[in-house]
């Protein structure tokens, strides 16, 4: 996927902001020229040897006409916080870029909006519609003819199968799965390791299994089975 160099600005001084440099630098044709935070939050001058300045002037010293964005924000609030600094960038008039790593699996018809964050190792199948603003952290499987809508968080080791849709403001822990032709719903929250098998309603929290601990040492066992349990 050939990219237009461009020089962007990055939001936060968190280690997201610091992986996202780390990503753009090493694996991108874009150039990080500086750091962006709110007024509030601005304690230094630079981060990561790049200047760091107010998000409110920040198109007074790096205008929009020149520069582009990036805003790797964390899913908190069901990722409401990113959305609202997402709409403000855009506001201020900014392109905001995406990043899908070089050793993630895509194929060229891959359809995907702004501000997207794709790590490596994801496995995005042919078809597959992902919108704005969405984080998919390394070693997920998305599977073809799904829509993923915006404002999703999904992290690692993630199972969306088929010809799926997820809604805007959906969270996915660690090792979670979703049956095939299955809709979730918006905002819902899908737990480390929960298993979506029938469309959810908004807003529902999904928790996965927790792990059964027997009365018995690991060292005793000779081998795992449900027989060992008894």
């Amino acid at each position: 996927m050939k990219q237009e160099r461009k020089k962007i600005v990055i939001f936060g001084e968190s280690q997201l902001a610091s992986l996202a440099h780390f990503y753009f630098k090493h694996d991108s044709a874009h150039e990080v020229v500086a750091f962006t935070v709110d007024k509030k939050y601005l304690k230094n001058n630079s981060f990561e040897n790049l200047p760091l300045v107010a998000f409110e002037d920040v198109e007074k010293e790096y205008p929009p006409s020149e520069f582009s964005m990036f805003l790797p924000i964390s899913f908190k609030r069901m990722s409401h916080l990113r959305r609202e600094k997402y709409e403000i960038a855009k506001a201020k008039g900014y392109n905001l870029v995406s990043y899908v790593s070089s050793k993630a699996t895509t194929w060229p018809d891959l359809d995907i909006g702004d501000n997207c964050f794709i790590f490596e190792d994801n496995t995005i199948q042919p078809y597959v519609k992902i919108g704005n603003n969405c984080v998919l952290w390394s070693g997920n499987h998305i599977g073809h003819h799904t829509t993923i809508k915006d404002h999703v968080f999904i992290t690692s080791h993630v199972v969306i199968s088929g010809a799926c849709v997820i809604e805007d403001h959906c969270f996915f822990g660690v090792n979670a799965t979703v049956r095939d032709e299955t809709t979730v719903a918006e905002a819902t929250l899908v737990a480390m390791g929960a298993n979506i098998i029938a469309d959810t309603k908004p807003r529902e929290i999904h928790l996965g299994q927790k792990s059964k601990v027997i009365d018995k040492q690991s060292i005793d066992l000779d081998s795992i089975s449900h027989k060992s349990e008894g």
